[in-house]
């Protein structure tokens, strides 16, 4: 299973980056989503979802929805089976039209759903 990690980052600190790791760890194939990065622990970063593989189900984001509902459009173009929104960044402006796309929403932490086997 591929899953994309909206808003991945170098900082070790950070849920996004510990959530990467994590998912690697589990036997997930992912994909770094930050323009602003080339590289996080030698896996290559993705500049945006258009650039993603078509065969993407997961989208785990970490994102501020600020800076998430910019890219409602290609969360929908992308379709994923479904886009998790981590704590802190429920968007629920967003909700209604990934439901209509066809894309289920899940307000979770990624980390516990992989620690408690329900990723």
């Amino acid at each position: 299973m591929r899953v994309a990690v909206l808003g991945a980052s170098a900082k070790k600190e950070r849920y996004s980056h510990q959530a990467l790791l994590s998912l690697i760890e589990a036997g997930y194939q992912v994909c770094a989503v930050n323009p602003a990065l080339s590289e996080i622990a030698g896996l290559p970063v993705y500049g945006g979802l258009a650039e993603l593989p078509e065969d993407i189900d997961t989208v785990t984001v970490y994102l501020s929805p600020a800076n998430s509902s910019a890219l409602l459009e290609a969360l929908c173009a992308l379709k994923p089976r479904r886009v998790i929104f981590n704590p802190g960044a429920e968007n629920p402006a967003m909700y209604a039209a990934l439901r209509q796309a066809g894309v289920q929403v899940q307000e979770a932490c990624t980390l516990v759903l992989l620690r408690t086997g329900q990723f």
